[in-house]
């Protein structure tokens, strides 16, 4: 009976099935993310603040405890994808109850039906999934706009979860977008370098020094910084934008010039 009373808390709280069946302790952050229960969410970490530990967690506890659960989760690159699944294999190996019908380098499927599936952010790689539970994109601010905007339908009749977790990459791309612009729909958490403790005050001064202070924002203080081949930054490009002012002609040039150009080639 008490195996029962556990069993039901353990799936009722994830934090207290990380503790007490994996062995994981959750940062603050970490336990409010498990229990989150938006259906969009970013979050805007530094490195190695345990956003990949928390995406495989996640993830597990989706499938272990709703059966036929389809959780995908994406990352920039294969090599990436590998890694993702690799750290929810380690997790899985504290529960020796778990029974698979199927497992392999990027996929497993457990016998209650649940799947989960890491794929690189190449858009041939999703086409044909569907019904997607759960969808977490990792080092979100690095995976392509187009394969963004081909993983999203995935979630229409699902109802599913999507969560964006990424650092900062540049003042660019959907990561930046949704997290500056994206609108209310999304629950947004950051979490700097500082906030977490296993990373020493130390560590990040000789991270400063060393990077330089526009890498170390990015990397380590969740800043949105300039891309350094950039001429123009975004902030003036926009102020150069001013939908209040009219053409000086009107449509008079359009209206002139467009039989100069009737019939001849485009790219003449």
């Amino acid at each position: 009976m008490l195996d029962m009373i556990d069993t039901l808390i353990q799936a009722l709280d994830p934090v207290i099935w990380a503790k007490e069946r994996l062995g994981f302790t959750c940062d603050p952050w970490q336990a409010a993310a498990l229990r989150s229960e938006s259906k969009r969410v970013i979050y805007n970490c530094a490195r190695q603040t345990g956003k990949s530990t928390i995406a495989a967690m996640r993830a597990l506890y989706q499938a272990v405890f709703e059966p036929n659960s389809l959780v995908l989760l994406l990352s920039p690159s294969l090599r990436q994808s590998s890694e993702l699944q690799r750290k929810v294999d380690l997790l899985a190996l504290a529960l020796s109850e778990l029974e698979y019908q199927e497992h392999s380098k990027l996929s497993l499927m457990l016998a209650n039906g649940s799947r989960i599936i890491s794929l690189p952010g190449i858009e041939g790689t999703v086409r044909g999934y569907s019904a997607v539970t759960l969808l977490v994109e990792d080092e979100a601010a690095q995976v392509q706009d187009d394969f963004y905007k081909t993983v999203r339908p995935m979630l229409a009749v699902s109802g599913g979860t999507f969560i964006l977790m990424s650092t900062p990459h540049g003042k660019q791309g959907h990561f930046f977008y949704e997290w500056t612009k994206g609108g209310a729909d999304w629950e947004r958490t950051e979490i700097k370098a500082r906030d977490c403790p296993r990373i020493a005050p130390e560590f990040l001064e000789e991270e400063r020094k060393t990077l330089g202070d526009r890498w170390f924002r990015q990397e380590y203080c969740n800043s949105f910084e300039d891309m350094e081949d950039s001429v123009f930054s975004p902030e003036l490009v926009d102020a150069a934008f001013d939908e209040t002012v009219k053409p000086l002609f009107g449509d008079l040039v359009t209206a002139d010039v467009k039989p100069l150009f009737a019939g001849r080639r485009r790219d003449v």
